[in-house]
């Protein structure tokens, strides 16, 4: 009995030692497991940031690189005034014009003006030209008059820095227009009158800021890309150019010349009124016509009532012989038989007016009036 319980001890004691060393065995393996990968992550660690550094390094380069070439670019407007001397002006004039024209295609001239000095003229020139040609056209001119015999007496070139001027445009035009955005979306969500109303105000506003900021950025541009250019070329004084006076003897020639022309001024005058009443004859003949019918019309209104209101002759009366009471008629019926005879020549003349008719018929009719009674007393 005792030999099997001492071998029983021994196999439990050999087991115990197997899981010992067992336990031993894998403790030691895990411990080089995680050094292992402790150092795995540690390298990885350190490779990381060197990476790290060298990418930010080779950003930074980059950086310096961009901000060594992108510069914000210059706006610069430029005037230039070129005066030159020299002999044949017209000539130097042309030439200059085809070769500024010849060499900028896009270029547009303001004008030119001719001055009479002499026997030469004064003349001044100005071109818009290029930003990108202007140093080449300036460089040309001041050139020109040492190898075409003359000489330059001025140069005035004028240069404004407008960078500013035109950032800040671009700015409130940028901010303008994200206003305008956000008017335009607050619109479409309106809920009530007043606040569509208010939204549509603020709106116009901001659209009327912006139309003037694109005006003025427009305007920015033209000044920017194409520069003024003004050449004045005058004859030179030294006496090669005789100025020449008026003379004031008395020219027949030059007088019977200024009269042919004032005459034919007169008469190109004369014929002008002639086409404008032509021309304006179709208003003119039927406002005369017109006006000749009315005036027509109304003599003849005027003629009308004289015709109704001219007395006619009035007959003569036939007298009875009263031979028994002749001699002893009464003053009274010979006073109303002189008036019958005074009645009768009146109303024998003509009317010379209408008071004088009427005066006349007035007269002719009181006898009449009278001569009934006279006529009964009488018979009486």
């Amino acid at each position: 009995m005792k030999g099997q319980r001492y071998q029983s001890r021994v196999k439990w004691i050999a087991i115990s030692i197997g899981l010992l060393l067992l336990l031993t065995l894998l403790a030691s393996c895990g411990g080089a497991t995680s050094s292992g990968t402790s150092s795995s992550e540690f390298a990885s660690t350190s490779k990381n940031s060197a990476s790290d550094t060298s990418s930010q390094n080779q950003k930074s380069a980059n950086g310096t690189s961009q901000t060594n070439t992108n510069y914000t670019p210059q706006y610069l407007i430029k005037q230039l005034a070129v005066t030159m001397e020299a002999k044949e002006t017209t000539n130097i004039a042309n030439d200059l014009q085809n070769w500024i024209t010849h060499t900028d295609p896009q270029s547009t001239s303001s004008g030119m003006q001719y001055q009479l000095v002499g026997n030469a003229y004064n003349i001044t020139m100005t071109f818009s030209v290029q930003s990108s040609l202007y140093t080449a056209i300036r460089g040309y001119l001041v050139d020109y008059p040492s190898k075409h015999d003359g000489r330059l007496l001025s140069l005035n070139e004028t240069v404004k820095n407008a960078t500013n001027d035109y950032i800040d445009t671009q700015s409130r035009l940028k901010n303008l227009r994200t206003e305008q955005q956000r008017l335009q979306d607050l619109m479409k969500n309106a809920q009530s009158m007043s606040d569509l109303l208010s939204i549509e105000s603020k709106l116009s506003e901001v659209e009327g800021q912006i139309e003037q900021a694109e005006g003025t950025l427009k305007s920015l541009d033209d000044q920017t890309t194409f520069y003024p250019v003004t050449i004045t070329i005058q004859p030179p004084y030294d006496g090669s150019t005789a100025i020449t006076e008026p003379s004031n003897t008395w020219n027949i020639g030059q007088i019977t010349h200024d009269a042919l022309q004032a005459s034919l001024h007169f008469f190109q005058f004369l014929v002008s009124i002639l086409i404008w009443l032509l021309a304006f004859s179709v208003y003119i003949i039927p406002a005369a016509i017109l006006i000749w019918l009315v005036r027509r019309w109304r003599k003849q209104h005027r003629s009308q009532p004289f015709l109704a209101s001219s007395p006619m002759k009035t007959p003569q009366r036939a007298t009875i012989p009263y031979p028994d009471h002749t001699a002893s008629q009464s003053p009274m019926v010979a006073e109303v038989n002189s008036q019958d005879d005074v009645t009768n020549e009146e109303t024998a003349q003509p009317a010379l007016s209408e008071e004088s008719e009427r005066e006349s018929i007035e007269e002719a009719a009181s006898p009449k009036d009278e001569r009934p009674l006279t006529t009964g007393s009488h018979r009486s």
